[in-house]
């Protein structure tokens, strides 16, 4: 049997790293599920309702993540991908019970 998808996160040392497919102007702020994109890659989608200026949706998009895994917003940070739709967040804490929640969250992604 085939392995199934990978998840769009992957456990660190210090937590875990997610990789996002942001909606900006998406009406409600909320995780919407995981996608797979053309090339392959998971990623989990965020709708947000704020714009995309001067960091507001990115800021939207780490407080629906700290709200989903129960944690304070110090513990989520933008690594890469500030004025794109795809971005990747690191989150600090237990990686695997981190992972965990999302799998939970995101119906077994």
């Amino acid at each position: 049997m085939p392995p199934g998808p990978t998840p769009p996160w992957r456990v660190t040392p210090e937590g875990i790293e997610v990789r996002i497919r942001a909606t900006p102007r998406g009406g409600r702020d909320a995780l919407d599920g995981v996608e797979t994109r053309d090339d392959g890659a998971a990623v989990l989608k965020v709708r947000v309702r704020a714009a995309p200026e001067d960091g507001a949706a990115n800021a939207a998009i780490r407080d629906v993540l700290r709200r989903a895994l129960g944690l304070p917003a110090s513990a989520v940070t933008l690594a890469t991908g500030a004025t794109a739709r795809f971005k990747l967040f690191r989150v600090a804490g237990d990686g695997p019970a981190l992972a965990e929640r999302l799998q939970s969250l995101t119906g077994g992604a």
